[in-house]
């Protein structure tokens, strides 16, 4: 799981969106299993990278799934960290690392 925040320098909204993400992260224990990548808009890579993801606001933070597909997204906003909580509480029930054997390592 990753999330991906479309933005600009300079932005307030977008840098705390980068900052609240990394504070929840932190604060869950999952700082280091789940990514977080920021696409700068004002550059022409990242516009086409926006262009493609069919960014029109900033910040837009995507949620990925471990398999590529986005699971949540957020268009204009700092996502409120209840949501952001959420995902990473069922990321944690349906990951394997987080089953009870898994911890214990039982196959």
């Amino acid at each position: 799981m990753r999330f991906e925040v479309f933005g600009r320098a300079n932005c307030g909204a977008c840098e705390g969106t980068k900052n609240k993400i990394t504070h929840v992260l932190r604060k869950s224990a999952l700082v280091d299993r789940i990514g977080l990548s920021f696409v700068d808009m004002g550059t022409i890579q990242g516009m086409a990278e926006g262009a493609f993801y069919d960014v029109r606001q900033v910040p837009t933070t995507l949620l990925w799934s471990d398999e590529g597909e986005a699971v949540a997204r957020w268009e204009g906003c700092v996502p409120p960290s209840a949501e952001i909580q959420a995902f990473l509480a069922d990321a944690r029930e349906t990951s394997p690392s987080a089953s009870p054997a898994a911890e214990a390592g039982v196959a």
